[in-house]
């Protein structure tokens, strides 16, 4: 089988199964191990797959720069969006992480209801100058890929806050590698704001259920729920609430 042929059936087989285990294709395909972790690395350069010990997982779209997630899902975000408004009761404290489903979170909240924001996210306070909310926006220097504050000023002044609620962005929701992001500050950062609220909410679009990225945010079990776009027959969503998960269905 031609290295190409090979590929496009690993692709497949993270599409169909949700990963790929090195050692039991290579048998399936009577090939060595070496030969299927090459294409495994090659898929991961190209964005396309994400390499783990023993195989891989499918890569998430949703690591790519801010401008083009814009584009990625609009619909499913704002039903994820919806469902998230509908928890904030008003004079809470909410922290906003950036990120389009954020930004569609910020439209689904009416404008008139009192509360408190705290954001590291510009573009997220921005939104807001229109709402009534108070609005608090953490410092730091500017991860652009995001368009958020990350670093040790960024993750300081998390530990100078607290609040009712978090939600949380992430690219990838996955039932073995969990809540992943493609960037180890941006990570850190959600965990310190995660750390600062007493219930956490995963935004959960439908792009991101059943892929992974290259950092670990928060491991399954530490989040309050996911709100997640998909139908509740999902083989992933089974899979997840198999590991104890709160799923919160948007459709």
């Amino acid at each position: 089988m031609l290295a190409a042929a090979r590929k496009d059936l690993l692709l497949d087989r993270l599409r169909r199964d949700g990963r790929i285990v090195a050692k039991e294709i290579a048998a399936e395909l009577g090939l060595s191990e070496d030969s299927i972790r090459r294409d495994l690395r090659d898929l991961d350069a190209a964005g396309l797959a994400v390499r783990v010990y023993g195989g891989a997982l499918p890569a998430s779209p949703a690591v790519v720069d801010y401008a083009s997630r814009t584009a990625v899902a609009p619909d499913s975000k704002r039903r994820v969006a919806a469902v998230a408004a509908s928890l904030i009761e008003p004079g809470a404290t909410v922290i906003l992480d950036g990120g389009t489903t954020s930004l569609a979170l910020v439209d689904a909240l009416p404008r008139t209801q009192p509360g408190t924001v705290i954001t590291h996210s510009p573009t997220i306070a921005a939104a807001l100058l229109d709402h009534v909310v108070d609005v608090f926006l953490i410092g730091g220097q500017l991860f652009k890929h995001s368009a958020v504050a990350c670093g040790a000023a960024a993750v300081e002044a998390a530990g100078r806050i607290s609040a009712d609620l978090f939600f949380v962005g992430v690219t990838g929701i996955h039932p073995t590698a969990g809540l992943t992001t493609g960037d180890a500050d941006e990570a850190a950062m959600k965990r310190a704001l995660a750390a600062r609220a007493a219930d956490t909410y995963v935004l959960g679009s439908d792009e991101k259920i059943g892929t992974a990225s290259r950092y670990e945010v928060l491991a399954l079990d530490a989040v309050t729920a996911i709100i997640a776009d998909v139908a509740e027959g999902d083989p992933t969503a089974r899979e997840l609430a198999a590991r104890g998960v709160t799923l919160l269905h948007a459709r």
